[in-house]
């Protein structure tokens, strides 16, 4: 009897569960990650915290700020990194100009929805989000409460 392995270098590290509730997403976007080594391991063992980051657009640059990647056990000294680092996303100069306009025109947050593994690498699911306010919430509640009684 074979044992199904984990596909760890496809997995899901960390979802931003309150996302949906705060804002409504109009679009999403995969972006790439800029880390360093020992950010990694951590997120390997998934040891981030991704309810309070967003990201900006900093001198034509995309930035993911609030992101907690907490120390890796192993690495002290040398190879550790700073949690609260801001942390630089790629993605094509076209998408990352198209999202900077519609999000100053029509008042829009960049909010990452998903941290994950895509074939060995970290990728960011960013959400391009109007917020909602506080009865949108409540019926968004209820609806899916509803559902669940279905």
């Amino acid at each position: 009897m074979a044992v199904a392995k984990r596909d760890e270098r496809n997995r899901t590290i960390a979802t931003n569960k309150v996302a949906h509730r705060e804002y409504e997403i109009i679009e999403e976007l995969e972006c790439g990650i800029v880390l360093s080594g020992s950010e990694v391991k951590a997120m390997r063992e998934s040891q981030v915290r991704l309810n309070d980051a967003f990201a900006r657009v900093v001198r034509g640059e995309l930035w993911l700020i609030g992101l907690h990647v907490a120390p890796y056990s192993f690495g002290h000294g040398f190879g550790a990194h700073d949690p609260d680092r801001q942390r630089k996303l790629l993605v094509h100069r076209r998408e990352r100009e198209r999202w900077q306009s519609i999000s100053e025109q029509q008042h829009l947050a960049m909010v990452p929805l998903r941290l994950y593994f895509k074939d060995g690498r970290v990728k960011v699911l960013l959400g391009l989000g109007r917020g909602r306010k506080n009865y949108d919430k409540r019926q968004v509640i209820a609806k899916r409460d509803a559902d669940l009684e279905k």
